[in-house]
């Protein structure tokens, strides 16, 4: 493994200096997001032990090697330690997930954030100071049960209890000025910004007179930008 590691410590140097991010662990969620930052400009370096997984993101990402990222030599190699940024995306192998944090934490990089499965992973990784512990499956199964219980046509949770909600304006907001509304002090939330039919979406003030067929973005409390969207 080290011989492949050895072959890309240039360019992983090059990669470092600019706006990159290395992604250890290429498997569905881990190429994902590398696919995702690279269509974003962002420039990565994708790491992964099982051959078949480089070799299918061979030519779509900056570089791709194939590592053991639980050797801190083999991370060394390829210039690890010069990343400000690094993803921990390993699927299933839990001890896996956790010896590489722990050589990332080592290697003192500034920001590492890490996928777990459950929240015993979660806790570890914590307890071992990583600074960005993602539960995909725990946080999507919140989100889609946001979905279903209301209006809303998207969702995203800024952190626990605070919310930004995609919606149609319910009818009461529609034809007059926002600032007429008394929207923040009867609901408490706030109409951030709004998208008219193939328009573009703008920032939304006091000036801002919406129509029915319109999409908005609410912000606030979960409860209450919940039953805001609700509103008809």
């Amino acid at each position: 493994m080290a011989r492949f590691a050895i072959f890309g410590t240039d360019t992983s140097r090059r990669i470092a200096e600019a706006d990159s991010v290395a992604v250890i662990g290429l498997g569905r969620f881990g190429s994902s997001l590398a696919l995702e930052l690279m269509a974003g400009g962002t420039e990565v370096l994708g790491i992964d032990v099982d051959e078949d997984l480089v070799q299918a993101l061979n030519g779509q990402l900056t570089q791709v090697v194939r590592a053991d990222s639980t050797k801190e030599e083999a991370l060394r190699q390829l210039a690890i330690d010069e990343f400000d940024r690094v993803v921990v995306a390993i699927g299933d192998d839990i001890s896996a997930s956790i010896l590489t944090c722990s050589v990332l934490l080592s290697l003192k990089i500034p920001v590492i954030w890490a996928k777990v499965g459950d929240d015993r992973h979660g806790l570890i990784l914590e307890q071992l100071g990583v600074n960005h512990v993602i539960y995909p499956e725990k946080d999507m199964g919140r989100k889609v049960a946001h979905l279903v219980r209301g209006a809303a046509q998207d969702y995203v949770e800024i952190e626990r209890g605070y919310v930004i909600v995609k919606a149609s304006p319910p009818a009461r907001l529609c034809g007059i000025p926002l600032g007429t509304t008394g929207l923040r002090k009867e609901f408490g939330v706030t109409v951030a910004a709004y998208k008219h039919p193939g328009a573009e979406w703008t920032n939304a003030d006091a000036d801002t007179v919406l129509s029915p067929d319109d999409t908005i973005l609410i912000v606030g409390p979960t409860r209450k930008a919940e039953g805001f969207a609700q509103l008809r």
